[in-house]
């Protein structure tokens, strides 16, 4: 088989480092991996394959030779050096939002649209979804195949590592300090986290929604090339350090049951149904958290609408929400001969 020369970017960040141990775990036919971060690493090394590799600082020289980039460095670096790699003859899978939008860049969930990688263009990116985004289409998208979706309400709470390593240890940190009854330190969030709940995601446009609410909405729209469909959300941040969940409501085009939608996710791919309320088993944060696969359970009828159901989703937001998702991408650009 095979081997190609990889470079992420942002490796010594949670969804970096989660990147290189996808690659090695899913036996990624890498030749030679580049990790790359800002100036602050410099000196670090990271393990890959039971070898140390050297963070190098990255800039405008760092994609000589590199046929796949992974980036999740921040939005504003993936706007300065991902056309750079692009140039360099490079594909970038983009983990950020900095281009998700654009029409020219094609946003996957190799689930759901994999038939849309091969569209990357001359623009040579590819970008990976929100998080919450993916895992509500992996769950959402056998049942939008089967009998058409029109309408989607979603609330989410959202695990505190998807901010990153500041606030995992803000977490950690405000916890001791109320456990103990000292003075709590709130940096990375407007309000203090621990033991608390903050309806607010990202910053707060003028319509009132939030960034990460909105990605929501506009991202599910463009995934499933359906432009008008009526989406609303509420995004949460709650105390929990890994595994995003979501309840969400769907009004579909024609009648289902909540057992016609088990049998369809049972089947679906990526997913795994937990659903048998009797015994008090449904989908945890705690049991997504290190999994790859999107949970959904809770699976019922909505009683207030002809044809609503409603059920709860979880997934690991590194993983899955992040550094599966942008490997699983690589994966079919090796195995369909997208790459030039």
């Amino acid at each position: 088989m095979r081997e190609y020369n990889v470079a992420v970017v942002g490796a010594t960040g949670v969804v970096g480092t989660e990147m290189i141990s996808t690659l090695e775990r899913r036996n990624f036919p890498v030749k030679e991996i580049i990790l790359l971060a800002s100036e602050r690493s410099l000196g670090r090394e990271l393990t890959f394959r039971g070898r140390d590799y050297p963070v190098r600082v990255l800039n405008e020289d760092s994609f000589k030779g590199v046929e796949i980039g992974l980036f999740s460095a921040g939005g504003s670096i993936s706007q300065r050096f991902a056309p750079v790699a692009a140039k360099e003859g490079c594909v970038v899978i983009d983990n950020t939002s900095a281009f998700r939008m654009e029409p020219d860049i094609p946003l996957v969930i190799p689930e759901v649209n994999p038939e849309d990688i091969r569209a990357y263009g001359t623009r040579r990116i590819i970008a990976n979804p929100n998080c919450s985004t993916i895992q509500m289409v992996v769950a959402l998208k056998p049942i939008y195949d089967v009998v058409g979706i029109k309408r989607i309400v979603v609330s989410t709470y959202q695990a505190v590592s998807g901010t990153g390593k500041d606030a995992i240890e803000e977490l950690v940190g405000q916890t001791k300090a109320l456990l103990t009854l000292k003075e709590v330190e709130t940096k990375v969030y407007p309000h203090r986290i621990a033991f608390n709940c903050l309806p607010h995601i990202d910053v707060f446009l003028d319509n009132g929604y939030t960034k990460e609410e909105m990605k929501m909405v506009n991202e599910t729209r463009k995934i499933l090339k359906t432009p008008s469909m009526a989406i609303t959300a509420t995004t949460v941040r709650v105390p929990v350090f890994y595994g995003h969940s979501e309840s969400v409501n769907i009004e579909t085009e024609r009648k289902i049951t909540p057992d016609e939608v088990r049998e369809i996710l049972s089947n679906a791919p990526g997913v795994t149904v937990i659903d048998n309320p009797d015994l008090s088993e449904y989908p945890l944060a705690s049991d997504a958290a290190g999994k790859d696969d999107t949970f959904v359970g809770r699976i019922r009828e909505d009683e207030s609408i002809p044809n609503g159901i409603n059920m709860w989703i979880v997934a690991d937001n590194i993983r899955k929400g992040a550094a599966l998702n942008a490997v699983q991408i690589a994966e079919i650009l090796i195995k369909e001969n997208y790459l030039d």
